[in-house]
């Protein structure tokens, strides 16, 4: 373990910014691209578009409670085994999902197994990433998580063009053997141990701390909030397009679009985060109050022209939050601390995204959305933004 008594802004850090890259692209890539199989399930299982959409929805919850284990686990034995673990846990998951006969199995499978391994990844990789920048964290935040763009972009088309050729078992199968490069993920991590560490404490003496901090709990209720609504067009957007007279191909070309549109707003974003004075705050209270205009937009939204400007304006929004709101955390919290601060955040905002989704597709048509938007303001400590919560009308 390298000890240092402050960040150090570089070097083997920008190793741990490569090992976050591939891995937000193997987690969340995955994530977005996943609405491909969501019109194969309904049709394999002759079940209702809302029951399908928990398969998702339990992914990206599990994923989020289950951070704070991760954390915890990293804390004491370092983020390299934990994440290694991950990696093998939800490459099995995929795995058992291709064997499938219910989707109580795939509930099981990918939303609780590949979950479980997507919540020993992912916060732990950003926590040591986050301790190994401090005057440059904006820019290598975005950086990594602009993984998740450009697998966005590689995947949903791959993702259709191995169900027309492999059918849905066969998809899965190969996705599995994707998600096990998170094993290689994981072993570039170098823990990094700073000065500070000495005087948070252990992990339950962390959480305790965390959960008297006023400023850091109004900022994860508002981060669940903007949650709730963030994964919905990633879910049913193909659905809703095929809705609308759309091929299946064109429209999961829509989903790289709007990836394209997310990696050039991570970037942007991060760079903006570090080069802009004022709080860091301030640019996320921008980006997510344009997120959800473009959001509550998509249901009204007929012609074709229309449905790419609004992708391309949801990618760049949607995408230009994601590093700002995760480089607020270490702010609030230090990096002593950010390995239990991340994970708790993650954890509370997975209500939102348990629900999002399935509460979008009740009706078994994204047009029934209705994005309520409320912005509320901003004190000396960032604690409120955006809040989207879709429902059904």
């Amino acid at each position: 373990m390298v000890h240092r008594t402050e960040p150090p802004d570089g070097g083997w850090g920008w190793m741990v910014v490569l090992s976050a890259f591939f891995q937000s692209a193997l987690v969340f890539g995955v994530l977005r691209s996943f609405g491909v199989f969501f019109v194969e399930f309904v049709a394999a299982f002759e079940e209702q578009a809302a029951r399908v959409s928990w398969i998702a929805s339990i992914g990206i919850a599990v994923q989020q409670f289950g951070s704070p284990i991760g954390s915890a686990l990293s804390t004491k034995l370092g983020p390299r085994p934990v994440v290694m673990t991950g990696g093998i846990l939800a490459a099995l998951g995929m795995l058992l999902a291709s064997f499938a006969t219910s989707l109580t199995h795939l509930y099981l499978s990918i939303g609780l197994l590949s979950g479980s391994g997507w919540a020993l990844t992912f916060t732990p990789t950003l926590a040591c990433l986050s301790r190994y920048f401090s005057q440059r964290r904006s820019l290598a935040m975005g950086l990594a998580l602009t993984g998740v763009g450009i697998s966005s972009f590689a995947f949903a088309p791959l993702f259709q063009w191995l169900l027309n050729n492999y059918a849905w078992r066969g998809a899965l199968l190969l996705v599995s053997a994707l998600s096990l490069h998170l094993v290689a993920c994981g072993a570039l991590l170098r823990p990094l141990s700073l000065t500070e560490d000495t005087a948070v404490g252990g992990p339950w003496a962390q959480i305790t701390s965390l959960l008297c901090h006023g400023p850091f709990l109004r900022y994860t209720v508002a981060l669940t909030l903007i949650n709730t609504g963030y994964f919905i067009p990633y879910v049913h957007l193909v659905a809703h397009l095929q809705d609308l007279g759309w091929d299946p191909l064109p429209a999961a070309f829509l989903l790289s679009v709007a990836a394209i549109s997310d990696l050039v707003g991570r970037v942007a974003s991060g760079w903006l985060g570090d080069a802009v004075p004022g709080p860091v705050a301030r640019l996320l209270m921008l980006w997510t109050t344009l997120t959800g205009v473009s959001l509550a937009l998509f249901p009204v939204a007929q012609a074709s022209t229309t449905l790419v400007v609004l992708a391309v304006a949801y990618g760049f929004t949607s995408g230009a939050l994601t590093p700002v709101a995760f480089s607020v955390i270490p702010e609030l919290v230090g990096t002593g601390r950010i390995y239990c601060g991340l994970g708790l955040v993650q954890m509370i905002e997975s209500v939102g995204g348990l629900l999002g989704a399935p509460l979008s597709g009740k009706e078994n048509r994204v047009a029934d959305w209705a994005g309520h938007v409320m912005v509320s303001s901003w004190g000396k400590e960032p604690g409120w933004c955006m809040l989207i919560v879709p429902s059904s009308m």
